[in-house]
C-alpha cells in the first residue's frame, strides 16, 4: 500500500490525537459520543473553526444537522434545503469533496453567508459521508483562513470516514423519529 502514496504526499498526524480518537470511537455507545470525539480531534488537528455533521435526506433534498461544534449558531436538528446546484451535484450527487476559499466562494454556495461572516469564517471543506457509494451525509469544517493545504483536506476526509458509522446510525434514528 505504501506505493500508493508518494513521500511528498505523506501527512504526519499527531499519534496521540489519533490514538485517543480511536479509543473514544471504540467505546462510543451512541452517535453523539462518536461525534464529540471526532469534533475534539478535528479541533486538535486543525485548530478552531466550525464543524457540522449532517445527514443527507435525498427524498426531501435536505441536510439535517446531527452534530455541531457551535450549537448556538448551528443547532442540532436544523435542516437546510439543498436544491440542484453545481455544489449539490458535486458533493451530494457525485460524492466529491468541495473546497471553498474566500468570501466570494462561500457566498456563491451558502445561503447562510451572513452567519458565516459573523462567525469570522472564510473557508470551507465539505466532505461527503458515503456508504456503499452513496452520499448519506456531509462533514463540514469552516475556519478563518485564506486557503486549505492538501494535508488539511486529507485529514478532514479521514475524519469524515471515521464518522460514517455514527452518521448512518444517527440518520436512521432520525428517520424513525419522523
Amino acid at each position: 500500500m505504501s506505493g500508493l502514496i508518494s513521500d511528498a504526499a505523506r501527512v504526519t498526524l499527531p499519534a496521540a490525537v489519533l490514538d485517543a480518537l480511536c479509543g473514544h470511537l471504540a467505546r462510543a455507545d451512541a452517535p453523539a459520543a462518536a461525534f464529540d470525539a471526532i469534533g475534539s480531534a478535528t479541533a486538535a488537528l486543525l485548530g478552531p473553526g466550525l464543524l457540522t455533521i449532517n445527514a443527507w435526506r435525498r427524498d426531501s433534498a435536505e441536510v439535517e444537522r446531527l452534530w455541531s461544534s457551535d450549537p448556538a449558531a448551528y443547532p442540532v436538528g436544523g435542516r437546510k434545503h439543498k436544491p440542484d446546484s453545481p455544489w449539490s451535484r458535486q458533493l451530494l450527487g457525485q460524492g466529491e469533496v468541495f473546497v471553498g476559499e474566500g468570501d466570494h466562494a462561500l457566498a456563491a454556495v451558502f445561503d447562510d453567508i451572513a452567519v458565516i461572516r459573523a462567525l469570522g469564517l472564510s473557508a470551507v471543506v465539505n466532505v461527503p459521508v458515503c456508504e456503499r457509494g452513496q452520499c448519506v451525509g456531509t462533514f463540514n469544517f469552516l475556519a478563518a483562513r485564506a486557503a486549505w493545504a492538501p494535508g488539511e483536506v486529507a485529514t478532514l476526509r479521514m475524519l469524515a470516514q471515521m464518522a460514517t458509522p455514527a452518521v448512518v446510525a444517527a440518520a436512521a434514528a432520525a428517520s424513525r423519529a419522523d
